[in-house]
C-alpha cells in the first residue's frame, strides 16, 4: 500500500444548478491524516468530497500529492454510503478483484491482492458469497476492500456507515480505525455524527451552512486511540463541536423563517 498523499484546496468554489454551493474553501490535509468533514445538512460536505474525487469541476485548485485534480483517478478511492455500489452478480472475491482485472493485473497477482484485502477487512470466510447473502455491515466491509485493493493514496468516504444500525456502526468504526492504522492512507470522511468524527479523526473540519458554505473551524483531536466517550476531554470537544454545528443549523432555520429571533428582555431601571 503506498503512503497517503497530501491534499491541498485553495480558493475552491463549486456551483450546481446556478447556485454556488461552496465558496473560498482553503484546507491542507497532511499525508496519512484522517480528517472528518462535519456540518449541517446541505452545507456541501459531499459536494466537496466529490470535488476531491474529481467528479465535479471547481474554481480555485485542488491538488493531491502535489498534482492538480482534473478528473477521477486511481490514486483516489471512494467508499459510498450505499452498499448497492457492489455488483450483485459478482461474488465478494470477484467484486474485490474487479478493479485490478480492469487494470490488467495478472490473475494470480489480483487473487493474492484480493485475498489480502479480504483478510484485512475480516471477510475471508465470505469471499465466495454474493452481496445479497451478506449483512449491511459486511457489504460495507466488502466495499472498503474493493477500494483498498487498488492501493489508493487517498480514500474518500461519504457517510459510509450512515445507513447501518448503531451496533454495527460502532463495530465498523473500530474496524476502520484499525484498517487506517494498517494502511496509513489519507482518509477524508464525511459524517453528520459528531461522536463518529471524534472517535475517528485526527482533525475535525466543521463547515458553515450553505449556500456558499466554507470552513468554519478546524479542531485537532490530540487524544489517544481508542477514544472513550466518557473522557472529560472528549465530552468537552463534543460540546464545542455541537455548539459550532448548532449555530449553523439555527442560522439556516432563521433564514428560512422557521425559527424566530428571541425577543430582547427588557431590564428594569
Amino acid at each position: 500500500m503506498p503512503e497517503g498523499a497530501s491534499i491541498t484546496l485553495e480558493g475552491v468554489g463549486l456551483t450546481l444548478g446556478g447556485q454556488e454551493i461552496v465558496a473560498g474553501v482553503e484546507l491542507d490535509i497532511a499525508s496519512g491524516e484522517f480528517v472528518c468533514l462535519l456540518g449541517p445538512s446541505g452545507c456541501g460536505k459531499s459536494t466537496l468530497l466529490n470535488a476531491i474525487a474529481g467528479f465535479q469541476p471547481v474554481t480555485g485548485s485542488i491538488r493531491v500529492g502535489g498534482r492538480p485534480v482534473t478528473g477521477p483517478g486511481i490514486d483516489r478511492g471512494v467508499v459510498f454510503q450505499s452498499s448497492e455500489a457492489l455488483f450483485p452478480w459478482l461474488t465478494v472475491r470477484e467484486n474485490v478483484e474487479y478493479g485490478p482485472r480492469l487494470r490488467g493485473v495478472p490473475a494470480r497477482a489480483r487473487a493474492e491482492a484480493a485475498a489480502h484485502h479480504l483478510a484485512l477487512v475480516g471477510l475471508s470466510h465470505a469471499a465466495d458469497k454474493f452481496p445479497e447473502e451478506l449483512s449491511g455491515g459486511m457489504r460495507q466491509r466488502a466495499q472498503i476492500a474493493r477500494v483498498l485493493v487498488n492501493e489508493p493514496s487517498v480514500v474518500l468516504m461519504d457517510e459510509p456507515f450512515g445507513a447501518l444500525d448503531a451496533q454495527t456502526r460502532e463495530v465498523l468504526q473500530r474496524e476502520l480505525d484499525r484498517i487506517w492504522r494498517a494502511t496509513r492512507c489519507t482518509i477524508v470522511f464525511v459524517t453528520h455524527d459528531i461522536w463518529e468524527a471524534i472517535l475517528l479523526a485526527d482533525r475535525v473540519v466543521t463547515m458553515t451552512a450553505g449556500p456558499r458554505a466554507g470552513i468554519k473551524t478546524v479542531e485537532r483531536i490530540a487524544l489517544p486511540h481508542p477514544r472513550d466517550t466518557a473522557d472529560p476531554a472528549t465530552l468537552a470537544l463534543y460540546r464545542t463541536l455541537r455548539d459550532d454545528i448548532g449555530a449553523e443549523v439555527s442560522r439556516t432555520l432563521r433564514a428560512q423563517g422557521l425559527v424566530q429571533e428571541a425577543p430582547e428582555t427588557a431590564t428594569a431601571a
